[in-house]
């Protein structure tokens, strides 16, 4: 910080009227004291972060996991899930997808948190969501999925989640809840969204655009109904405060209108 403190100190010796002086002085003191502050809020909520891995607090229970996938012509991509934590047990919503890292994140859970992993719920049955579920499996861990995405997993030769529903599943997580359920057609035909009431939470995950991000992959996509899909998740939750999306940074209730607005059909 020398650089910049030096060249004010010489203007307040050499230049300026001596109640000039003084201000400039307290000035730059207070930028040496801000500096400090300003770079621990900018890592405000990180909680854990290797080369593979990061872990983000968004509140007391609630933890982004954020992963990578390495995708041909495109390069590292980022891929959210979510961990949610209540009385000494967790729930891991979508699994890196890779092994190694599934790994990792369930042995953060358990030595940081104190924390059994009791289940881990899967969004929809792309690679990005399920392809770590062996590590949970082969530590007893159950996985829940819609139907269809058990279905799509087989077929595509993906991990298949084990435990199916057809349109809503509540899990108990100590003395919370989880919401998981189906409302249509969008990113894909299975996908999902998963609730935290407690924290008011959505974990959206690829049928939620992140703001300002394009559509992205529509390969298994219905973008006819995608709009109207997540105006029925709007309508379901209405105290909804944080919205998670597949990829990209989470935000509020205006991530579900982004979204809407994105596939709206043309008028």
């Amino acid at each position: 910080m020398l650089y910049l403190w030096e060249p004010w100190a010489t203007i307040a010796q050499r230049q300026l009227p001596k109640h000039m002086q003084n201000t400039l002085r307290f000035l730059g003191l207070l930028i040496l004291f801000l500096h400090p502050l300003a770079v621990k809020s900018q890592e405000k909520g990180l909680a854990y972060n290797s080369e593979h891995l990061k872990i983000i607090a968004i509140s007391e229970n609630s933890y982004v996991h954020v992963s990578y996938l390495d995708i041909p012509d495109y390069g590292r991509f980022q891929c959210n899930g979510l961990i949610y934590i209540n009385d000494k047990e967790a729930v891991v919503f979508d699994s890196p997808a890779e092994e190694e890292v599934a790994k990792e994140l369930i042995k953060w859970i358990a030595e940081v948190k104190n924390s059994d992993v009791t289940a881990v719920v899967v969004n929809h049955f792309h690679d990005d969501c399920l392809g770590g579920l062996p590590s949970f499996h082969a530590l007893g861990i159950p996985s829940f999925a819609n139907q269809t995405t058990i279905i799509l997993a087989r077929e595509a030769g993906l991990p298949v989640p084990q435990v199916g529903f057809d349109t809503q599943m509540e899990l108990e997580v100590g003395t919370g809840k989880v919401r998981n359920q189906y409302f249509g057609e969008a990113h894909t035909k299975d996908n999902i969204v998963s609730y935290i009431a407690e924290d008011r939470l959505l974990f959206g995950g690829c049928m939620v655009k992140a703001l300002d991000a394009k559509k992205g992959n529509l390969a298994d996509a219905n973008v006819q109904t995608w709009s109207q899909t997540v105006l029925k998740i709007k309508a379901a939750f209405p105290e909804l405060q944080t919205v998670i999306p597949g990829h990209g940074p989470h935000g509020t209730v205006k991530l579900l209108d982004y979204t809407i607005a994105l596939f709206a059909p043309p008028k």
